[in-house]
């Protein structure tokens, strides 16, 4: 039997230190502790696996190879990722053009997002959540990719 796939879930309230370090929740930390991507996503820092942003990398390659997707789209996000093994604290560093570009300061917000973490300034995270939740009822009434009981 292999091992279930790390799925992230839940929102959580934390904060970035002056050395531009999140702590990660608890739950979190184990699954990243031989390391992880720490890159730009739209409006928010992502936190990737290294297999997933290498599947997320690959997937970018061939869009760039079948020209689906421009190669500086490529170039950024190779670019602006960080690799970053946690602390015995549990805490990564968020350089600081990835904090600028997210609008992140001190307080913000850590979400699962299934196979990656999303760091969200909260005010932008309020907006984003109030949209999902109306996608998420318009899914569930249609039934769209939600099981009905």
């Amino acid at each position: 039997m292999t091992a279930p796939r790390t799925l992230f879930v839940g929102v959580h309230e934390h904060t970035i230190d002056g050395k531009g370090r999140l702590i990660l929740p608890a739950g979190f930390r184990s699954h990243l502790a031989d390391g992880a991507y720490v890159t730009a996503l739209d409006s928010c820092v992502g936190i990737l696996p290294i297999d997933e942003f290498a599947r997320t990398a690959e997937e970018l390659r061939s869009q760039v190879g079948k020209g689906q997707v421009d190669i500086n789209a490529l170039r950024s996000f190779s670019a602006q990722a960080d690799f970053v093994v946690p602390d015995a604290q549990g805490r990564m560093r968020i350089l600081s053009h990835l904090r600028d570009g997210a609008g992140l300061e001190r307080r913000v917000i850590v979400t699962g997002m299934i196979r990656r973490i999303e760091i969200w300034n909260p005010e932008r995270w309020t907006e984003v959540r109030s949209v999902g939740t109306e996608r998420l009822a318009d899914a569930i009434t249609h039934g769209r990719g939600i099981a009905s009981a």
